[in-house]
C-alpha cells in the first residue's frame, strides 16, 4: 500500500467509523461462527498498526505479521512484543501446523497470487484450525481507493468460493457485510467519478456523519453469522484446514 495509507491508518483507527464499527461486527463473527477453542494461538496476518489486538485478544494469544516497517512498529507497541515481518503468499519461517486461528482482515486482495497465499496460511493452521477473512467485494465497486491501496481485485462471492475450491482449504461458511451503507457507498462513488473527485480519500467525516455512520454499520453485529446479509461492500469467509 502506499506510505499515505498507514499513516491514515496509525491516525484514524480508534477513530474512523469503519475500522471501530468493523472490530464489532468481526468480534461477533468470529465468536458465532468461527468459535475458537479457548486460549487459541491466533496470528493476524496483515496486522497494519495492530489496532485488531484487543479484540482478538479476547480469543486467545495473539501474534501477528505486517510487513511495512513503520505499521510493524506501532503494532509492536501494541501487541507487547515482536510483530512478523514474513511476507505473504509463502509466510517463510512460519512454522507449520502452529495456530489455532488465522485472520486476515483485507489482506488478500493486496496479493497478487490469492491461490498460494491460502495455501500458505493452510500450512500454518493446525489440523482443523480455522481461517477467517474478510475482502472488498464487487469489482464494479473498483475506485481510486483501490487503485492507492494496491488492491489486485475485488471479489464477487462465486470468485471467493472458486478461490477457496482450488485451495487447501475447506471453506466452511461466507457472506457479506458492511451491506446496510452499500447503497450510500454507491452513491458517494458515482458522484465522485462524475465530479471528478474520485481521489481514493479516507479522511475522518465530521464528528455527527462518524458517529452516525459508525452506528450503522455496528448494527451489523447483532445480524452477523446469524442471518445472511444483503450484498455489501465486503466479503467474509471462514475456512478450515484438514484434520
Amino acid at each position: 500500500m502506499e506510505r499515505q495509507v498507514y499513516d491514515r491508518m496509525a491516525e484514524l483507527d480508534q477513530r474512523h467509523w469503519w475500522y471501530r464499527a468493523r472490530r464489532k461486527v468481526l468480534a461477533q463473527l468470529i465468536a458465532r461462527v468461527v468459535r475458537p477453542r479457548p486460549n487459541s494461538r491466533i496470528l493476524e496476518v496483515g496486522c497494519g498498526t495492530g489496532h485488531n489486538f484487543p479484540m482478538l485478544d479476547v480469543f486467545g494469544s495473539v501474534e501477528a505479521i505486517e510487513v511495512d516497517p513503520a505499521a510493524r512498529a506501532m503494532a509492536e507497541k501494541r501487541l507487547g512484543r515482536a510483530v512478523g515481518s514474513a511476507p505473504l503468499p509463502d509466510l517463510p519461517g512460519v512454522a507449520d501446523a502452529s495456530f489455532d486461528m488465522i485472520g486476515s482482515f483485507d489482506v488478500i486482495e493486496h496479493i497478487e497470487d490469492d491461490r498460494a497465499a491460502l495455501a500458505g496460511i493452510a500450512r500454518c493452521l493446525k489440523p482443523g484450525g480455522k481461517f477467517v477473512m474478510t475482502v472488498p467485494a464487487h469489482q464494479w465497486m473498483w475506485s481510486a481507493h483501490d487503485v492507492v491501496n494496491h488492491h489486485h481485485r475485488r471479489y464477487s462471492k462465486t470468485g471467493l468460493k472458486a478461490l477457496f475450491d482450488g485451495s487447501p482449504l475447506k471453506l466452511e461458511k461466507m457472506g457479506y457485510l458492511n451491506s446496510l451503507l452499500l447503497p450510500v457507498a454507491i452513491a458517494a462513488r458515482t458522484a465522485g467519478k462524475i465530479t471528478g473527485k474520485d481521489d481514493g480519500d479516507d479522511t475522518l467525516p465530521p464528528a455527527p456523519l462518524n458517529a452516525a455512520l459508525e452506528k450503522v454499520f455496528a448494527q451489523e453485529a447483532r445480524l452477523i453469522g446469524r442471518v445472511p446479509l444483503p450484498p455489501g461492500l465486503s466479503l467474509w469467509a471462514v475456512a478450515s484446514s484438514g484434520t
